[in-house]
């Protein structure tokens, strides 16, 4: 629906002839690959996410042995002992599960860790996207790669070169 009434905008803008718009477009994936700081901090993530999901994973793993461990001796417990292990087992799957949120939920760790180390990378690109608009005296400036899906673009409109130089880097080749 989004996508339907910006195109509806787009042709009612360009159907006016005596307002001349000018567009163009950044390909955002693109910028951030010359961005070694971005590189880096990408870097960092993977990482801490690769090293939490291990520990979330250690700690179902636990869990599955507890529960195969109980189903394997059920026929032998009491039933205050049977009660006793499957209160254990679901407080560890508890303990697990909030684990799991601190660390990958909406605003855990990992979502707090990614605006720390990403948003000012994300504000310096905005600013220098303002800037290229600004300075070739764009209209509007959409992104390559947002919900927006462009069904042909002129390369000479993508001004993603421009921004990466806007941020002092060299365009071309990427800095991994």
């Amino acid at each position: 629906m989004k996508k339907i009434v910006i195109i509806a905008l787009l042709l009612v803008l360009s159907s006016l002839g005596g307002y001349a718009q000018r567009f163009a477009y950044v390909d955002s994936d693109y910028i951030l690959k010359h961005i070694p700081e971005y590189n880096s901090s990408q870097t960092q993530l993977d990482a801490l996410s690769a090293q939490w999901q291990k520990e979330v994973d250690v700690k179902f793993a636990s869990i599955e042995g507890m529960f195969k461990a109980y189903q394997a001796d059920q026929v032998l417990l009491t039933d205050e002992m049977r009660k006793s292990r499957e209160n254990e087992i679901i407080e560890k799957e508890k303990e697990a599960k909030e684990f799991q949120r601190l660390k990958f939920g909406f605003e855990g760790e990992l979502f707090q860790v990614r605006t720390k180390l990403i948003k000012p990378i994300q504000d310096r690109v905005s600013k220098a996207i303002q800037a290229v608009a600004d300075a070739q005296q764009l209209d509007m400036i959409f992104d390559k790669n947002s919900e927006i899906t462009l069904l042909y673009a002129s390369p000479r409109l993508d001004k993603s070169n421009d921004v990466i130089i806007k941020l002092g880097y060299k365009p071309g080749t990427t800095n991994k």
